[in-house]
């Protein structure tokens, strides 16, 4: 992902479409990830003793995890909620503080305590994801801390309760911007796709070549891309994340698992796990940023429900002179037609 990286940091028009090949950057050598989380089951509270109590929200605790968060150093400290005090903060989950709903459960907004706005994923027992996913998600959040991954406040696991806690993320997701965008909202610019593109593979390439053991993150899409107020994406969701090869293996084998149109091909037929495997499912968000259509789409004609294999189709017919591929928000930014465009 390093090439993305500088890729795009470098990419300043739209002209620049032409992308080349380079080899990965070596891994950087980083301390080896220590599960520190082994159980759901809920902490017996503190004895007499010097047991050390549960750590409570805090703002004190906040800015040191944002702080931690930002330089890369050291483990997230998650605190600990109770399931009474998560449903003050969203209200009992009342609807006007709903946000969305995902594999996970659904998403509420809520304010602690301490006046911090934050998203409050409930998990769906009934749903595709549970308590295995819950445990992956609070353990890689917990050791992996990078401005370009969603910052993991804390967790509840009061009785047969499963909640998340995230730092609030006010602009939503990128699917919000890109793919369900009303006539009177203005289409995101050049500029800022490419700054949401650089982020989310700078995002990729600490969890692929900084992260020891590496991380492959398996459910990288559009609406996993969450965006702060200046558009600065933070991947998220990472109930789906697995360890990566490690040595001499050159892949681990996987139930497959993912988004439909999203997944490489090659993990669908073998269900042999790569960092490649994100790479491609990388590839899939650009042409989203690029053409503005969804990843599949079946209101389109039959040849188009597809975006990968129509592209795919698109360039094979035109060469990479076809413009019929960008969508129509750049017309919108740059005030000028397909039809005055160079061919």
């Amino acid at each position: 992902m390093g090439f993305w990286v500088h890729y795009f940091q470098d990419m300043g028009c739209f002209p620049c479409f032409r992308f080349q090949l380079k080899k990965a950057a070596k891994r950087a050598n980083s301390s080896r990830i220590e599960p520190s989380v082994t159980s759901n089951k809920q902490p017996d509270p503190p004895s007499q003793s010097a047991e050390k109590p549960k750590p409570k929200a805090s703002v004190e605790t906040i800015e040191k995890n944002d702080a931690t968060h930002k330089d890369g150093s050291g483990n997230i400290e998650a605190l600990s909620f109770t399931f009474r005090e998560l449903a003050t903060a969203t209200k009992n989950f009342r609807q006007q503080c709903f946000l969305g709903q995902g594999g996970f459960g659904r998403v509420y907004k809520g304010k602690l305590e301490n006046g911090q706005l934050v998203a409050v994923k409930q998990l769906d027992r009934n749903g595709s994801q549970g308590n295995k996913e819950f445990l992956v998600e609070v353990l890689m959040l917990s050791l992996l801390h990078h401005e370009n991954l969603v910052n993991l406040v804390g967790y509840c696991s009061d009785g047969d309760q499963r909640l998340l806690v995230y730092e609030y993320m006010p602009l939503g997701s990128l699917e919000d911007h890109l793919l369900v965008i009303s006539p009177k909202q203005r289409p995101l610019s050049w500029y800022t796709r490419m700054k949401i593109a650089t982020g989310a593979a700078k995002g990729l390439e600490y969890l692929h070549d900084k992260a020891n053991p590496p991380v492959i993150y398996r459910d990288l899409k559009s609406s996993n891309i969450l965006l702060d107020e200046e558009f600065n994406p933070k991947l998220s969701d990472f109930g789906l994340a697995k360890l990566g090869p490690v040595g001499d293996m050159e892949h681990v084998s996987s139930r497959v698992m993912g988004t439909y149109g999203y997944c490489a091909p090659e993990y669908l037929r073998t269900g042999h796990l790569t960092a490649k495997s994100d790479v491609y499912s990388f590839g899939v968000v650009l042409l989203e940023l690029i053409t503005g259509r969804r990843v599949i789409d079946t209101t389109r004609s039959n040849e188009e429900q597809n975006l990968v294999t129509w592209v795919g189709a698109s360039f094979t017919m035109f060469g990479t002179a076809c413009l019929s591929l960008v969508g129509r928000w750049l017309e919108f930014e740059f005030g000028t037609t397909f039809s005055q465009c160079p061919k």
